[in-house]
């Protein structure tokens, strides 16, 4: 009896602590559903979602200006930083020499490590200066945000996608060549398509890290609440408006916070699970 409980402490143990982990998400969930629910079941989902204009001194709270703000800024992330990131992995896991790639992987691992705010400050210092004199316009704005967000997502994006171009079995590289195909075909031709699954979860994790950053799209976005007319425009995104205004805010206005969170927690929460379902899917393969 005794041995066969020892069997299983340690299977116990470990349920716990996953339950723990869930639990959490959990209350999280049920704490931001109650805080923001009412005030969305007062203004109506449409009105909350769609609505133009955010005023929560006159009782306006109109969050669309700042989704689409929020999905343009990570779009431009994306179409700059996904490219140069499966750029990377190729790179990294076919073509680079054994001592450049140890020097390599610490590096874009700590590009991970580095503070939301540190990323800000440099953006602040070199990219926003840049865009104002050579592009025009104030500088904050949609190409700013989107820059450092690419640059925030390259370490998701390189792991991810080299780590699945490496777990390809070597026989459908070798089968490649033995048929004639160069290097650079035997990898476009049959290698990315087979490792297509994880480099698509490895986009969409960067997606939601890009969607959910904060500190680095404060500096950078001009913090307008309004929709844009160009990448030169400032903007104000669903996690900023939290940011900047959850210091000061009460009644009313507190719960429209809380409820922009759980439309940022849905949006992010469909991401992961996508990601997930993608992962899922290419082990089943």
């Amino acid at each position: 009896m005794m041995r066969k409980f020892r069997e299983k402490l340690p299977g116990r143990i470990f349920f716990l602590l996953a339950l723990s982990s869930i639990s959490v998400l959990a209350l999280i969930t049920v704490f931001i559903v109650v805080q923001g629910a009412p005030i969305i079941a007062r203004v109506g989902v449409i009105d909350f979602v769609f609505g133009m204009s955010w005023a929560p001194s006159q009782g306006e709270y109109g969050i669309f200006p700042m989704i689409v703000g929020s999905l343009s800024v990570t779009l431009g992330a994306v179409v700059l930083g996904v490219p140069i990131g499966i750029c990377c992995s190729i790179f990294l896991a076919e073509f680079a020499p054994v001592r450049l790639r140890n020097l390599f992987r610490p590096a874009i691992q700590l590009l991970a490590g580095i503070p939301s705010v540190v990323y800000g400050l440099w953006g602040l210092i070199f990219i926003v200066p840049f865009i104002r004199n050579y592009m025009g316009g104030p500088g904050l704005s949609i190409l700013a945000g989107s820059v450092v967000l690419a640059i925030m997502i390259l370490p998701t994006v390189i792991s991810i996608s080299e780590v699945s171009i490496l777990a390809l079995p070597p026989a459908y590289k070798e089968g490649a060549l033995a048929l004639g195909m160069t290097h650079w075909q035997a990898i476009r031709s049959v290698q990315l398509p087979a490792a297509k699954s994880g480099i698509v979860a490895a986009v969409i994790l960067g997606i939601g890290r890009a969607i959910g950053e904060t500190m680095a799209v404060i500096m950078l976005l001009g913090n307008a609440v309004a929709l844009p007319s160009s990448i030169l425009d400032p903007i104000r995104t669903l996690t900023t408006n939290i940011g900047i205004e959850m210091g000061y805010a009460t009644g009313e206005h507190r719960e429209a916070l809380f409820a922009t969170g759980i439309v940022l927690f849905v949006v992010i929460m469909i991401l992961n699970s996508t990601a997930q379902t993608i992962v899922k899917r290419k082990k089943d393969q």
